[in-house]
């Protein structure tokens, strides 16, 4: 029997629970409409989206549970 996992941080060699999702979008690479996602721990949230920011990539920032409940 398999039990779902829980999503980890995207952060290089993170395990922590992921509690954020990092919304985002290369203009350059994505349509306008087009949304990929990074994962954050509480720790490594303000680092990934400063990285994402930066490049102007970084649509919005949502907690994990809501964004969990948002897909179902």
């Amino acid at each position: 029997m398999e039990t779902p996992q829980t999503p980890i941080c995207s952060a290089k060699g993170c395990r922590a629970d992921a509690r954020w999702v990092l919304v985002w979008n290369n203009p350059k690479l994505h349509t306008p409409d087009r949304r990929k996602t990074w994962l954050a721990c509480e720790e490594h949230r303000e680092h990934l989206s400063q990285f994402l920011g930066v490049r102007g990539f970084l649509k919005e920032v949502v907690a994990f549970a809501d964004w969990d409940s948002a897909e179902d």
